[in-house]
Formats: structure tokens, sequence, C-alpha cells
């Protein structure tokens, strides 16, 4: 397996790989490249991989997706790091996707945050390495949290039960003769009816998954934090009188309520950490797994994390919007508030080097346009054509001393060379490795 950190290579001396020979066999001197598709317009590379016939070397680069995944199917594995450009500290994932659903709306943002493709040979990873299901569980338990404080949904669900000297239902006659009557039990009959109660299917998955969830915590050094704990025995409680007994058959034509909505995103969480573990819950324990390939978007990650930090200041209703569409372009967030000095253009940058650097002319033009767009300026009810929308790129960096958004400090930092287009800094959780 090759293992790099996220954004390796951005400096092209450190960009060389170091191979076995046997990786460099099963490389067969070719050139590789993968994508993360975000939508039908939009992708992001994962990594390029480059052959060089001077030196008959590899060179990789890599961008903000991390995961596993194949470079040569059967062959040979990549593991995509999240280290933002050191080896010294590493980005606490896990921490930014905990506060992130902090803020309810981002439940409904969650697509294309990951990829997993189930189809594809299994690959062999260290625990330490898997860094798709904590963040399954994490997702799982956050979502669950909602709607243990909401309530658990009642409902209709089908009970067969062998009954004595009595008829409920329906009567199930071949299970009744097989079961009962070829053994002399003549007053036993299988019967097939319906309760109204909490031990529904989709309750009954959902208890299923989280006594795997149970298991991952256990076995997990990244979810053994305080945090973890205490959201998993806050859940529990409520599931006490559902039972566990569920197949993936039964939950394949399930029908959501609308009125439920945190349920259709908890059955498919719970359908995937089933399917990741092949339902077997042996598998959590294991120190090496047999993962699906997978990829995880940070720069999505990134802005969920800035959108739940944009709401703590401006809280009130569409005051701050995700990804909307305007004429099929789609800026990052736009902050939309009832304060007229608050009308702007915010472009997320999943990258530190705006920390010593300028902006680059092309995420400049990029978010230009978007300020020049007649129905994103109707939007924000910008009405005067010769006044120029503010438009704001927010950005990682280590050493800010921004650890949530600063009102009065949000429009402070022009660039020099552009024209009502600012930057802010922002710290994103990390953990120090010595």
């Amino acid at each position: 397996m090759i293992v790099v950190n996220e954004h390796h290579g951005y400096i092209k001396e450190n960009s060389l790989l170091d191979l076995s020979e046997e990786q460099m066999a099963s490389l067969e001197q070719g050139n590789f490249t993968q994508y993360f598709k975000r939508s039908n317009n939009d992708s992001e590379l994962c990594f390029d991989i480059q052959f060089n016939e001077n030196d008959e070397a590899y060179r990789l680069n890599s961008s903000y997706i991390v995961g596993v995944n194949w470079i040569v199917k059967d062959k040979l594995p990549i593991y995509i790091k999240p280290k933002l450009n050191n080896d010294t500290s590493e980005v606490d994932y896990l921490s930014m996707l905990f506060e992130a659903l902090k803020e309810t709306e981002n439940i409904n943002h969650l697509d294309n945050l990951y990829i997993i493709d189930f189809n594809a040979p299994l690959i062999e990873i260290e625990q330490q390495q898997d860094i798709l299901s904590p963040l399954l569980i994490i997702e799982f338990l956050t979502i669950l949290k909602k709607i243990v404080r909401k309530g658990l949904k009642k409902s209709y669900y089908d009970v067969t039960q062998n009954l004595n000297t009595r008829v409920k239902g329906k009567v199930l006659v071949n299970a009744s003769v097989k079961k009962n009557h070829t053994k002399s039990k003549m007053h036993f009959n299988y019967c097939k009816y319906q309760e109204f109660g909490y031990n529904s299917i989709e309750n009954r998955l959902l208890k299923r998954t989280l006594e795997f969830a149970q298991a991952v915590i256990s076995n997990h050094k990244s979810l053994s934090s305080e945090s973890t704990k205490q959201l998993f025995n806050y859940i529990s409680p409520a599931f006490y009188s559902v039972s566990s007994d569920i197949s993936l058959k039964e939950v394949n034509n399930l029908k959501h309520n609308p009125f439920f909505k945190e349920y259709k995103y908890a059955v498919q969480i719970a359908k995937i950490i089933l399917k990741r573990f092949s339902n077997n819950i042996s598998q959590v324990s294991e120190t090496k797994y047999r993962t699906p390939p997978f990829w995880i978007d940070m720069p999505k990650l990134f802005e969920l994390y800035l959108f739940k930090k944009l709401k703590e200041v401006f809280p009130l209703r569409n005051e701050v919007i995700y990804h909307e569409k305007f004429n099929s372009l789609e800026p990052d967030i736009l902050l939309n508030s009832k304060d007229i000095m608050f009308k702007v253009i915010i472009d997320a940058k999943y990258k530190p080097r705006y920390e010593n650097g300028s902006i680059s002319h092309q995420d400049a033009a990029q978010i230009s346009g978007y300020g020049r767009l007649k129905s994103i300026r109707k939007e924000l009810k910008i009405e005067d054509t010769n006044l120029l929308a503010d438009t704001l790129i927010i950005y990682t960096s280590n050493n800010s001393e921004n650890k949530d958004i600063i009102k009065e400090n949000l429009l402070s930092q022009e660039d020099k060379r552009y024209t009502k287009l600012y930057k802010y800094s922002i710290q994103i959780p990390i953990i120090n490795q010595f």
C-alpha cells in the first residue's frame, strides 16, 4: 500500500514516491488518475501518479480527498491520510463533523460527503487507517440524537407468533401444520397480525446499527472521547424496548414519512454501516479490516463546519444560504443578513496557503463572477448596479487566532489587489502528534 498525506506533492520537490520493487512492478510504468465526482459538473482530483522516463521514477500529486482506494485493482492500493501540509499534526475530521452536525440544517447537506464502492474488491487496512467507520458512526449517532429528542416514531408492524388455543389476525397454515400439527400440537397456530408501537422495522434497524456503533466505539481510539460516549448513553435508553432482530431484506422498500425526515437519513446511514461490516459484528473488533474502497471529501466537510460557525453568528432563517444554484452556478455560501453590512458571497477554501500569500487569480475570478450574476445580486437585494458585491474567502489556518467567526472582523482584511475581496482565516480542529 502507498501511504501519503492529503495535498501530497503541492511542492514539486516533495512529489517523488519512494516505492518498493513490488510496487514498481504493479505500476508497470503507467500513469494513474482518480477523481471524486461531486456532481455532474464538478469533480475534484483524488490523486495523479505520473511516470517520468528520464529518471524512471513516479511522482504523485494528491488533493484534499482522503481515503483508501485501488491504484491497480487487486494489486496496489493507496491510503491518503487527513494531514494538512505537515507530518506533525492531523486534521481532527471527527471533531469537525461533530461540530458541523450540531447545526440541524446540515443534515440536509450531507450528500456526496463520501463515496463508497461496494462493488470493488475489498482492501485490507489497519484499524487506525479506517477513517470511514468513525465518520459513519458520528454521523449516525448525531442524527439518532435528533430522533430521540423528538421521540421515536410509532407505527404498525407485523408480528408472527405461535398462539395456544386462540387465533389472531391471519393463520399461517403451512407453518402451523409443519411446526405444530405434525408434532401433535393441535391447539397451537402460527398467526400473523399487526401491532402499533415502537418495534417497527425502522426502529429495529436503528437498534441493530446502534449495537454496531457501540462495538466500533469500544474498539476505535478516535471515538474514545467523552462526548462520543455521552452521545451514545443519551440515545441507547430510548431503544431499550426495541428488538434488534432485523434483516436487510425487510428494509429495502421502506417508505419514509416526511414528518420524520431524520428517519430517512438515519436509515440510509444504518444500511451503509451494516453493509460496511457485512452485517457481522465480530468484524468490528478485528485489528485489521477488509474495507470497500472509499473517499471522503475534506473541502465539503470544511464547508459544513464553516456553515455551522456562520449560523452561530447569523442565526435567522435564510441568513446563511448553502450551495444554492443560480443559473447553473453554485456559490459555496451566501451571507444574506438583514444587516445591510453583511450581504456577502463566501467561498470556503480548505487550504492554508492564503495565510502567507495573496488570493490566486483563479479564485478571485471565480468569486468575482458570482458577484456580477444578476440572480445572486437579486437574492442579496443589491439593487444599485454600480455597487460591487462584497466577496469573502474563508480559509483554514493552524496559526489563526480565530476559532469562531468574529462578526466585527469578518470583512476587515481586504486583499491588496482586488476591491471588495476579503479573506478571513479560521482554525480547524487538529490532533498534535509528537
